[in-house]
């Protein structure tokens, strides 16, 4: 696995990729992470503080079918969350605790068309002087300056060059259009990893004080590659019917009188783009069902499939024999989004209620 020049240019010089952050206060008191908000609203939030970040590397496979970006920062707290979690305090927080130096952060994208790539699983290994220190199934997780993401902790063996090896086990949505037949095989990158604490240190933070607990969201970063935002409505292709939403989270409606291909059925094609609000981040690892009514009886009833199209980007969609104006849509999440959430995004989309809209 080769490391590519065409991306190590994007990244000028330095080794810090990251536009945008120099609104962020620059201190060496990141020791202490400020305590978890009380009276957390059941609602997205403004965390009580954001992290810089720095680009360790970017690198695409062999065969051109994936590439990757690896990012740090200090250790971050985040929570884990499962189908039955209902509640936040259900949920399986991973604490900053003194024990790890760094967060890693991943993400993997389709370089011909710049679409990032969720549920494909990723693990991590980091090894030095080819010995394999650590290597981990990291977790799929959303964050607001990043989106959609693979990340966790971990701890190193002290300063120095590490290599780390990032591989995915290809995606098990359904592809459709150009996507078809696309990102089911594995694929790795190893790009090096220069760690010293004092650059780490040196990595802006910025504290929200009074912003904390807001009904807002840290503005997505600037970076030199694609991040999980879902497409603008106006992007989608097809017929565009409207918003509809759930706990926040916004479910953008189209249809199209032809079906993708790799769509089986017959009929129109029913889509639905679930993203955050505020960001309009990919909302990805839902179960969604729908039900089209007309009339007053039931002309659909069944479940919008988890999809990755290249004109439609990740989305849940079905066949259905028609839609016509005036059709009532209900919505039912049936398994909210299974990724783990940094600050700001746990105590959301936990309790999902139908989303209805007429067509």
């Amino acid at each position: 696995m080769q490391r590519r020049d065409y991306v190590r240019a994007c990244l000028g010089a330095g080794a810090v990729g990251v536009a945008g952050c120099s609104d962020l206060i620059r201190t060496r008191e990141v020791t202490s992470t400020p305590p978890i908000l009380e009276n957390r609203p059941d609602r997205v939030y403004y965390p009580t503080h954001v992290d810089g970040m720095a680009m360790v590397d970017m690198a695409k496979t062999d065969d051109g079918e994936y590439a990757f970006a690896l990012m740090y920062t200090y250790p971050h707290r985040f929570w884990r969350v499962d189908a039955t979690t209902t509640q936040p305090e259900e949920a399986n927080l991973h604490d900053v605790d003194g024990s790890n130096d760094i967060h890693l952060m991943a993400v993997v994208w389709d370089p011909q068309t710049g679409r990032v790539l969720p549920d494909t699983g990723m693990s991590v290994d980091i090894a030095r002087d080819g010995e394999s220190l650590d290597e981990q199934v990291i977790y799929p997780m959303l964050s607001a300056r990043m989106g959609f993401h693979y990340g966790a902790n971990f701890k190193l063996d002290g300063e120095g060059t590490y290599d780390v090896t990032m591989s995915v086990g290809g995606t098990n949505v359904r592809r459709t259009g150009e996507y078809v037949g696309r990102f089911s095989d594995p694929g790795s990158v190893t790009v090096p990893f220069e760690f010293t604490t004092e650059k780490r240190d040196e990595l802006g933070i910025e504290r929200a004080g009074d912003r904390a607990g807001e009904a807002a969201v840290p503005s997505v970063m600037e970076m030199n590659h694609p991040l999980g935002v879902a497409p603008t409505p106006e992007e989608l292709p097809g017929t565009h019917h409207g918003t509809a939403e759930s706990d926040e989270a916004k479910l953008v409606v189209v249809s199209l009188s032809e079906r993708p291909d790799g769509v089986d059925g017959e009929g129109d094609y029913l889509a639905v783009s679930a993203r955050t609000p505020y960001n309009e981040l990919v909302l990805p690892g839902m179960a969604l069902d729908a039900t089209v009514e007309r009339d007053g009886e039931t002309v659909f009833e069944g479940t919008l499939e988890r999809t990755f199209d290249d004109s439609l980007n990740y989305h849940y969609g079905t066949a259905v024999d028609d839609v016509q104006a005036g059709d009532e849509l209900t919505l039912e999440v049936v398994t909210h989004p299974q990724v783990a959430r940094h600050e700001g995004y746990e105590t959301a989309f936990l309790q999902m209620p139908n989303a209805e809209l007429t067509l």
